[in-house]
């Protein structure tokens, strides 16, 4: 009964309604995986950004549709000291909150907002640190805490935030989803009704769209807010119908029950090609599919165990089993499309041999037994977890390491990873804001070990010591070779297998006009228009 209930409401949205003589447009995307929560403050993955980040927020300052380029959003303007320890933001007047059935803003943006969403990761005074656990994954994993020195209200219409140290990528970082910008009034109702914990469930916004309401793991609802300040958008409503399986999104792309599909299948692409109803979208990928050891586990620790098992897998196998071609065997942490790419590195080759020499110089001459977690969603840097931990089975079994293969629903996958309870576990990572630090630092430094984001829990003293430089200097050619220097580091080290660097593809129906793939990853439905 509620599949059929589920299937009702969906052809309910696809057919539309009439209200008061006008036609309501609904646009349905095909998501892969339920979000983790509403709050892009308390969440990583993709998925959580495409339900929340680019749906219901906005920024201060947010990325160009389609580009690396920074612009205005909740700042109309910002200016920056010649010292590069203050960054000034003048806030946009006028801008409105959404009105929900659970609250109704009385007030317009103000300096207030800023400061309270920036406090609540930031302070463990502020009432909200430890709702949901106080797990700032983002926040903390790129040292946000230390690095902000103070947050002023200028008036209501100005905020400063004065820095301990220069951070070259900062600005670029408050264009980030985990900078999104909350409403502090609907903050102070929650703690009158003693419901703090709605917050991050139940979100209110600025953005383009506005919550109505989630059925765990089927459907999200949202409507379009006529009084966003950079315009309504062209749909009344939007949709995201939850479908983990990629076949099951293009059957339903070809029936018309959605106007787009994420991570479709690499095995439906020629049909989708051949198909005249549907256009396929292609794009390079600023991302990479890693398999992580978890060095405070044995045997993890040692370092030949680590090179064996880089040696040990066939990464162009996966290429061609999984991915059908539509990737580039990884090498290193950064995709080959962000700057600072150290080309020169020298890949493990697929080398039994060598592995199995290695192993026995670790003391492991007969292997030894562990797991891998494997991916339970679609990911565009990994279309199919489970084909891929089977292949890597069999890899390892070939030098005597016998693994047990086991995964979890998607959020409970996130939150036990990051808390360090996996011994190998796949994962991968889309960039965020074009700067090799949010690759390099938030994944692999040390201050990402405690944060959850670093899945390795790897520090290393001379790898963090390049990152973090590379941090407060602000000459790109210096940047650079930091860089470069931490990745042969990287290498050595071996704390992943660098899986692949993949294209993203997206289908969607040709009555689809204003979508086009985000080079950040992100789905953003702002000037999506059905013909």
């Amino acid at each position: 009964m509620k599949k059929m209930a589920i299937l009702f409401a969906l052809f309910a949205l696809t057919t539309g309604c009439v209200k008061e003589g006008t036609k309501k447009t609904t646009f349905i995307y095909c998501s892969e995986g339920s979000p983790t929560a509403f709050n892009p403050q308390v969440t990583t993955d993709g998925t959580s950004n495409n339900a929340s980040a680019h749906t219901i927020y906005n920024r201060l300052v947010e990325f160009e549709y389609g580009s690396t380029k920074i612009v205005p959003a909740l700042a109309e303007s910002w200016s920056i000291s010649s010292d590069k320890l203050e960054y000034t933001f003048n806030l946009r007047k006028g801008v409105k909150f959404h009105t929900t059935k659970y609250f109704t803003p009385t007030r317009e943006l103000n300096a207030d907002d800023v400061i309270f969403s920036f406090d609540r990761m930031r302070l463990k005074s502020n009432p909200y640190n430890k709702v949901g656990g106080g797990t700032y994954e983002y926040f903390n994993g790129m040292d946000m805490g230390n690095l902000i020195k103070d947050i002023v209200k200028v008036n209501d219409h100005s905020v400063k935030i004065v820095l301990n140290k220069q951070e070259a990528p900062f600005l670029a970082n408050m264009a980030m989803s985990f900078m999104s910008i909350l409403s502090k009034e609907y903050s102070e109702k929650l703690i009158k009704e003693d419901n703090k914990d709605k917050i991050d469930n139940l979100p209110v916004g600025t953005g383009p769209f506005a919550f109505k309401s989630y059925l765990k793991d089927n459907i999200i609802k949202y409507t379009a807010f006529k009084d966003h300040f950079a315009g309504m958008p062209k749909v009344d409503r939007l949709a995201f119908a939850i479908t983990p399986d990629a076949s099951v999104r293009y059957q339903k792309l070809k029936t018309g029950e959605c106007h787009l599909i994420i991570e479709p299948s690499p095995a439906d692409l020629d049909a989708m090609r051949a198909n005249k109803d549907i256009t396929l979208l292609n794009g390079a990928g600023l991302n990479v599919g890693y398999l992580a050891m978890n060095m405070q586990k044995k045997p993890f620790d040692n370092i030949k165990v680590r090179q064996a098992i880089n040696h040990a897998l066939n990464k162009s196998a996966y290429i061609d089993a999984i991915y059908l071609g539509h990737a580039k065997a990884a090498k290193n942490p950064l995709p080959p499309t962000i700057w600072s790419y150290n080309d020169s590195v020298t890949d493990y080759d697929y080398n039994i041999a060598k592995a199995k020499s290695l192993l026995k110089e670790a003391g492991f001459p007969n292997g030894f037994e562990t797991e891998i977690w494997t991916l339970p969603v679609t990911r565009p840097y990994n279309p199919n977890g489970k084909k891929m931990g089977e292949m890597m089975q069999a890899d390892l079994a070939k030098v005597g390491i016998k693994v047990k293969l086991i995964s979890y629903e998607w959020p409970t996958y996130l939150k036990k990873s990051s808390a360090g309870e996996h011994a190998m576990v796949q994962l991968g990572w889309t960039g965020d804001n074009g700067d090799p630090d949010n690759f390099l630092y938030t994944l692999l430094g040390c201050t990402a070990v405690k944060a959850g984001s670093n899945y390795a829990r790897w520090c290393n003293k001379d790898f963090e010591e390049l990152i973090v430089k590379a941090k407060r200097v602000t000459d790109l050619a210096e940047r650079t070779s930091l860089y470069e220097k931490a990745q042969m580091i990287f290498k050595k080290q071996a704390p992943w297998v660098p899986i692949a660097h993949s294209v993203i593809f997206r289908a969607m129906r040709n009555n689809v006009s204003g979508y086009k793939i985000d080079p950040l990853g992100g789905d953003i439905f702002k000037t999506v228009e059905l013909k």
